[in-house]
């Protein structure tokens, strides 16, 4: 996702990409202003608008979808108890039941972060490959059981660190880098009987035209020549000039991907023929408003910009809702201990047009504007079937978080459409779908089932069509708003909570988000005591990363209102600087450098410091050996029992070993947050071992 707030620490060539990408997003803000003007307030005031075919198809639809990743996006899906988990599968995956996707895009992780968390990559060297990581193999694996025609796409946010070959761009070695987006397609296959479709090139950082051409060169000689080009997940205008300057870039890339193109693509990529996607939209808070953003674009993305397909970020909202973007997805499910989930209105808008096509099906050329505000779309398989999607979205309740939305006025207004061509005299009935959005919207009103309506025998259907309607008219007949009994009331994180670390069937410890590095469950075959199953951080260089990272291992659990409690874990430190453990943190995403907390770190110099930041520059208490505060020794290579307690709102007490090494009683210029969420980690990249997490209430 494009973020605004980020900070990066680059080199001078990455400098001058964002010079440039600064000058093409300029013009891309001026051709979506030109024809934004186009469209809005001089609409065609005659209230009959044409369906037909008979200047033949427009462009061929190729699906909506929905992202998980960019990152870490799914994290807490998986912790879900049978049949909750299973329910929220089918909500979005499964045919004629609701969101009913044709597109599932993951992220191909790479170690590091890239916005709610970081995602684990399939090769930590040039010669390790593990296709069991994460958990998008899982869930691509779910989807396409529920639907086999799904569409699966793989695109890289960060890349590990033998990838950058000490530079921060992936693109030194373009053949390597090239052979590692190889095997994770060969890895998808072989290890899980998983088709990709397509893979991208870096989300929204410079793209390279020769690396491009290499990624074709390199699909092609192993087998997959199958697999398309998705280029450049960023913005249409670069690209496009860049294909249509040249013969064989054009030759490898099938689809240009934009983010947020705010409906219009501009001529520049229409030129080019290929088909254009908005490879990433919407990014909403899935609120009545963010119903209203969907709606809007999934209409508009087409009679707009001839965009065929759309995807959201993000296709479930499984993480921590203090984490950046809260539930800006088709579906919320971040509450896997006790099993509730929410439908959202972004889910029932999706069905109005997953329900009623598939990819391959045809826009028909007569889709448009609606004279009083809205817009239609029609399409049609080539067999008869027919679907057409009107919306009246006003602009105040269809917002999205980007591109700003220029004003533009709605009204109540009468409908009437016209079928002609090989509808006319043939297709005599339709289905009919609706939603009532904007603030009036529920759950309950949405995706409504308004039985038949009959075509006149001049090919007309009237309809008075209010603001902020969303409606469908299809012959097709097997749609319906599946349901499940309610699940689980909502419920705050569990106190006291514990983890020994077990295995679950996946690489990750329940839920814990990882900010920064990676923490796995790892098994001691060889240990003699009681860790034969540990949570271990294993990133021991720094990726090429998406966001600034810290240069350490973070990883956050619980609720962010936690403020007087005490968290006990023991540590054992490999080839790391140290570790910490933390209460109150504050931040994670892309500000993780910027998180404040209680950070309590044992450094392998033989020193302990209390800090209120994550850079340990705000140092409330230090000891080291040899000082007269040294009351314990900490155990390099060994295991050491680690408790950090606030209690009373200002008391701070910490014990290693059984002893107390500290107190302290913050005051107001620490700058202490006044809660937030747990936290173990390192103090640099590097392997470290935990066990026995126990959070609980403060004495």
């Amino acid at each position: 996702m494009m973020e605004h707030c980020l900070k990066f620490a680059v080199v001078l060539v990455l400098l001058n990409f964002i010079s440039a990408f600064s000058h093409n997003e300029d013009r891309r803000v001026i051709e979506f202003e030109k024809e934004f003007s186009k469209t809005v307030g001089n609409f065609d005031q005659d209230t009959s608008y044409p369906i037909n075919d008979n200047g033949g198809f427009a462009h061929k639809f190729n699906g909506i979808g929905g992202l998980s990743g960019g990152g870490a996006t799914s994290r807490l899906l998986v912790n879900y108890a049978e049949p909750y988990r299973s329910q929220i599968l089918d909500f979005l995956f499964k045919p004629n039941f609701a969101a009913s996707l044709h597109i599932l895009k993951v992220e191909i992780g790479g170690d590091a972060q890239s916005t709610e968390g970081t995602e684990a990559t399939h090769m930590r060297s040039e010669n390790e490959e593990n296709y069991t990581r994460g958990y998008e193999w899982w869930l691509m694996k779910e989807a396409k059981a529920r639907n086999p025609d799904i569409t699966l796409i793989g695109l890289p946010w960060t890349w590990p660190s033998w990838i950058g070959q000490g530079t921060v761009l992936p693109y030194e070695n373009k053949t390597l880098t090239a052979i590692y987006i190889m095997k994770w397609v060969k890895g998808a296959k072989e290890h899980h009987g998983l088709a990709i479709n397509y893979v991208g090139i870096w989300n929204e950082r410079p793209y390279n035209v020769e690396y491009i051409k290499t990624l074709r060169k390199v699909l092609d000689e192993n087998g997959f020549s199958d697999v398309g080009i998705i280029a450049s997940d960023n913005s249409f205008i670069p690209t496009s000039e860049s294909i249509l300057h040249d013969g064989d870039l054009a030759k490898a890339v099938e689809v240009i991907g934009a983010h947020y193109p705010g409906t219009y693509s501009g001529t520049v990529a229409q030129e080019t023929k290929k088909p254009l996607w908005a490879s990433e939209d919407y990014s909403t808070f899935n609120d009545a408003v963010g119903a209203g953003c969907w709606a809007r674009i999934l209409n508009q993305n087409y009679v707009n910009g001839n965009i065929t397909a759309t995807i959201a970020w993000n296709l479930i909202a499984s993480y921590y809702d203090d984490l950046p973007y809260k539930r800006c997805s088709l579906l919320t499910a971040n509450e896997p201990w006790s099993g509730h989930y929410e439908q959202v209105g972004p889910l029932w808008v999706t069905a109005h047009t997953t329900q009623f096509t598939k990819p391959g099906w045809y826009y028909l050329k007569t889709t448009g504007h609606l004279s009083k505000g809205g817009s239609y779309a029609a399409l049609t398989d080539g067999k008869g079937n027919l679907t057409i999607v009107i919306e009246t979205l006003s602009h105040d309740q269809s917002i999205c978080i980007r591109p700003p939305l220029p004003s533009y006025d709605v009204a109540d207004q009468n409908v009437t459409l016209t079928l002609g061509g090989s509808f006319k005299g043939v297709v005599k009935v339709l289905n009919m779908w609706q939603s009532q959005l904007g603030q009036a919207s529920t759950i309950d009103s949405m995706f409504v089932n308004k039985g038949k309506v009959t075509v006149g025998s001049e090919g007309e259907i009237s309809l008075f069509v209010p603001t902020n309607m969303l409606i469908t008219l299809s012959t097709i007949n097997t749609a319906m708003k599946g349901s499940y009994p309610m699940p689980p009331a909502s419920a705050a994180f569990p106190l006291p909570y514990t983890d020994t670390f077990e295995s679950n069937g996946f690489s990750e410890a329940y839920n814990f988000a990882d900010q920064s590095g990676k923490f796995e469950t790892y098994y001691n075959a060889s240990a003699m005591d009681d860790h034969k199953w540990t949570l271990r951080q294993v990133v021991t260089a720094r990726p090429v990363t998406w966001c600034d990272d810290p240069d350490l291992g973070f990883t956050v659990i619980g609720d962010y209102s936690w403020s007087n409690v005490a968290v006990s874990v023991d540590v054992k430190p490999e080839d790391t600087y140290g570790v910490f453990v933390a209460l109150r943190v504050d931040k994670g995403g892309c500000d993780a450098r910027e998180a404040s907390g209680l950070f309590l770190w044992f450094m392998t110099n033989r020193s302990w410091v209390l800090t209120t930041d994550i850079m340990r520059e705000n140092r409330l208490q230090r000891c080291a050996i040899g000082w007269e505060c040294w009351v314990t020794e900490f155990q390099e290579q060994e295991w050491n029992q680690v408790t950090l307690e606030v209690s009373k709102d200002t008391n701070v007490v910490a014990y290693l070993n059984g002893a107390k090494i500290l107190e302290h009683t913050i005051k107001k210029e620490d700058a202490v947050p006044a809660n937030g969420f747990a936290a173990l980690g390192t103090a640099s990249f590097g392997k470290a071992q935990y066990d026995s997490f126990t959070v609980k209430p403060s004495t």
